[in-house]
């Protein structure tokens, strides 16, 4: 991460000829000083994905600006696209259940602005973790969820995420299925941790789905979450091998080391908008 200031363009269109010249030539008119370029052409979809950092202090105006000015471009490129500004944190809402290796290093590393966030709050099902949580000066919503209640338990998580302005939401291992009109209304906004190798071993206890398929590498997967579960667009995914000699316990805890290594990953991919959804896959720019 660089130390100045600047801001992203993250982008994508129909494939031609000239969109890196039409693109660059607009920042460089106006003297603006790339610090780093990402593109990459899409073959089968014949569509093109761009990412470029320009230092926010050579251009001589600010962020609204800048869009209005670049939205001409974007309109004539048939762009779906964003500029977003490195001075104006991301603000993360963390929900969670009863598992706590997740959550612990989410807020380790935005404690020691690894990622450098703000968590508005946490919300859980059960209030596991409330003192924890508190302890680190973030407030703790305990919304229970039981067959009974699910609308009304989602609603008002809803409620909660819009009332402090979520720009992200994180399920730190949330063993809830959200509400489809809940994953809707955050389309490419809500990160979920899975803890087997998607698309194997869909839903419950995937480790012990595992063990009983003999396989010799077990994985998590971070993607984003949609209607259809566990299967949304793939941001970041990890292994390890393990053997026969390796019990349905030794993999659990295999697991919840890359699961949180993977969240950790796919966020900050996500935070700092390397991640352009395209269709149920995704273009990371690591």
């Amino acid at each position: 991460m660089h130390r100045d200031r600047f801001y992203t363009l993250a982008a994508s269109c129909p494939d031609r000829t000239g969109i890196i010249a039409r693109v660059t030539g607009f920042f460089a008119e106006h003297d603006g000083w790339v610090l780093e370029s990402s593109f990459h052409a899409d073959d089968e979809s014949a569509r093109y994905f761009m990412r470029i950092e320009i230092k926010a202090d050579s251009l001589p105006f600010m962020l609204a600006e800048l869009r209005e000015r670049f939205r001409p471009i974007a309109e004539e490129l048939r762009m779906d696209w964003k500029i977003t500004d490195s001075a104006v944190k991301k603000r993360v809402v963390v929900l969670v259940s009863k598992q706590e290796h997740c959550l612990y290093d989410l807020l380790a590393r935005w404690q020691s602005k690894e990622l450098d966030i703000e968590i508005p709050c946490v919300i859980a099902n059960h209030d596991t973790f409330k003192g924890f949580v508190e302890w680190h000066g973030i407030p703790f919503y305990h919304v229970p969820v039981t067959m009974e209640n699910k609308p009304k338990a989602y609603a008002e998580v809803q409620r909660l995420i819009d009332e402090v302005r979520a720009d992200s939401i994180v399920l730190a291992r949330y063993m809830q299925i959200l509400s489809p009109e809940l994953c809707v209304a955050y389309p490419s906004r809500i990160l979920n941790i899975h803890h087997s190798f998607l698309p194997s071993f869909v839903g419950a206890k995937p480790y012990h789905q595992a063990y009983q398929r003999g396989v010799k590498l077990i994985g998590a997967t971070c993607h984003y979450v949609t209607a259809e579960l566990d299967q949304g667009p793939i941001i970041e995914q990890d292994v390890i091998r393990i053997d026969h000699s390796d019990s349905p316990d030794d993999m659990v805890r295999y697991g919840k080391d890359i699961e949180k290594t993977v969240l950790a990953r796919g966020l900050r991919y996500h935070l700092e908008d390397r991640v352009l959804v395209h269709g149920n896959k995704t273009v990371v720019f690591r």
